[in-house]
């Protein structure tokens, strides 16, 4: 019994010390590879930009878009997984209910698929790189690792393959259109994108707007 408890001890321990150190390593160096890029069997084609390199507008129509409050809560927008949960409850259409720091910390660390496992190792790694990367952090990442095309990630990628210049000079409405295709990239098209993506991108332009004279982008540098 005394040998299981230090098996599980010093499992814990290698467990907490290697993770950590890999979140430290990627707070300073871009990701190589995810695991998504990896079983994607259409290839991965991404080339990493910092965030002073992609549009400010990129980040704002991600924040319109995928987490209103993601310059304001700590990983996690309870508010946001409360409706989630009430409306898969009462068998609705759900909205997702993952930040952006959750969409992060999934795409760079775990595999794609539910389960409570992935969920708990999910939870666990948001706080890790809220605690250890930062908010701009956070959205580099995120805007260098989302799936943005069918073979396609990163905003740099995506803005090659929709509108053949970089992410250095995205308008309000090629960003949102971006955005509006990351819930389902490999069905929506950015460049001719159908009605109700085009709706979509409609109103995330609309909002960033309102992002821009709120708060909700301060975490974002100008």
């Amino acid at each position: 019994m005394v040998r299981a408890l230090k098996f599980v001890f010093k499992t814990i321990l290698w467990f907490l010390a290697i993770t950590i150190l890999w979140v430290v390593i990627y707070r300073f160096i871009a990701p190589p590879i995810t695991l998504t890029m990896v079983f994607d069997e259409n290839g991965a084609t991404r080339e990493w930009r910092s965030l002073s390199e992609i549009d400010r507008d990129m980040a704002v129509a991600a924040i319109a878009a995928e987490d209103g409050n993601f310059c304001l809560h700590s990983g996690f927008d309870y508010e946001a997984i409360r409706q989630a949960w009430e409306e898969r409850q009462a068998g609705r259409r759900q909205r997702g209910g993952s930040t952006i720091s959750q969409q992060t910390a999934k795409n760079v660390f775990l595999w794609q698929g539910g389960g409570w496992f992935r969920k708990g190792l999910e939870a666990y790694f948001t706080v890790l790189i809220e605690l250890l990367w930062g908010k701009e952090r956070i959205m580099e990442v995120y805007l260098n690792v989302a799936e943005t095309g069918i073979g396609t990630y990163g905003a740099e990628a995506g803005s090659n393959r929709y509108f053949e210049h970089d992410a250095s000079t995205m308008s309000d409405i090629e960003a949102a259109r971006i955005a509006a295709i990351l819930p389902d990239p490999k069905s929506r098209d950015a460049r001719n994108p159908g009605g109700w993506t085009a709706q979509y991108g409609n109103r995330i332009a609309a909002r960033m707007a309102q992002v821009r004279a709120s708060p909700l982008d301060d975490c974002i540098p100008e």
